[in-house]
């Protein structure tokens, strides 16, 4: 049986939130980009009011990369994480990532945060499997059209079972650890013997750790 460990990325083992970072690195490529920005700010209150879900949001937003040729995208995200995205993570992250691996634990992402981008977080060589939310790609072309749920909350769970039972891996979840920096991961969470939060403020039964 693998022991897990699994992690989210956004604010659990990153500083920021990385498709916010994402468009602005593609602004400080080409400050034409810019103009998306009412859009981004748009869809945030739209969010916050309860008008729009999480789906119509980053659908929305993703607006800066629509029908991008796949291999330009390919050029994009590369670049990116080389730019910014293995500048923002945490160290300690990295470090719990490596113990866990050495004693024999199978490293997992899995973020809300879209795959495409999430990919090359294989640049890491301690991580085995990334699952994040899915984007179409149509005639070479890259969609903002979510490809199935938006892989948060309960999806989370769904998504690796599917991934676990599509491998035929049986996991040995009291042995295994979750960590993420949001009770919106609590199905995760509870779903394994060793469940902690990252830089959380607030109480919670969840054992808290400080990384940076």
């Amino acid at each position: 049986m693998d022991k897990l460990a699994i992690f989210d990325v956004d604010y659990t083992i990153t500083r920021k939130e990385t498709l916010i970072e994402l468009y602005k690195y593609v602004v400080s490529k080409d400050i034409k980009n810019i103009r998306f920005l009412p859009r981004a700010i748009y869809n945030g209150i739209m969010y916050k009011i309860g008008v729009y879900d999480e789906k119509k949001v980053k659908e929305s937003f993703l607006k800066f990369i629509d029908k991008i040729d796949e291999k330009d995208l390919s050029i994009l995200v590369k670049n990116y994480y080389r730019d910014v995205l293995e500048n923002i993570l945490y160290q300690d992250a990295i470090s719990m990532m490596r113990k866990l691996k050495g004693q024999g634990y199978k490293i997992y992402l899995i973020s809300a945060s879209p795959e495409f981008y999430l990919n090359e977080l294989y640049s890491i060589k301690e991580v085995d499997v990334i699952i994040g939310t899915r984007f179409s790609m149509e005639d070479g072309k890259f969609l903002r059209k979510m490809d199935g749920a938006n892989c948060k909350g309960e999806e989370k769970v769904k998504r690796l079972k599917e991934f676990l039972n599509n491998e035929n891996i049986e996991v040995d979840y009291k042995n295994s650890y979750m960590f993420s920096d949001s009770l919106s991961d609590k199905p995760l969470l509870d779903l394994v013997g060793n469940a902690y939060l990252i830089n959380y403020k607030k109480k919670s039964n969840f054992e808290i750790l400080k990384w940076k």
